[in-house]
């Protein structure tokens, strides 16, 4: 059974920092393509951060570049966001996004949601 049990988030200050984490299992994580993706309330569902199997390449939204880094951890089959900086407009709920390419199609996988408030 595939799983995807996020931890971290909460209530933090404008110009702080959190450390979101997942934890995968039920797959092969280090065939996946990792994602952390947000939705803030009222709008769509959005594309954070995304890093490759392999962990060399990452790629990031503009609104947080220079300000949250994704990692993952292939043995512990863990992927992390820093987030630092924080600002009002990052307060969404996070999700953690799993890619898998099989022989019978791409499968796509989500973490169970976690919110993070930046507010004063």
């Amino acid at each position: 059974q595939v799983q995807l049990v996020q931890s971290g988030g909460g209530l933090v200050q404008p110009g702080g920092s959190l450390r979101l984490s997942c934890a995968a299992s039920g797959f092969t994580f280090s065939s996946a393509t990792m994602s952390w993706y947000r939705q803030a309330p009222g709008k769509e569902r959005e594309l954070v951060a995304t890093i490759t199997r392999t962990g060399i390449t990452t790629n990031y939204a503009d609104s947080i570049k220079g300000r949250f880094t994704i990692s993952r951890d292939n043995a512990e089959k863990m992927v992390y966001l820093q987030m630092n900086s924080l600002k009002s407009e990052d307060t969404a709920i996070y999700y953690c996004n799993a890619v898998l390419l099989t022989a019978i199609g791409r499968r796509n996988y989500w973490g169970q949601g976690t919110q993070v408030t930046v507010s004063s």
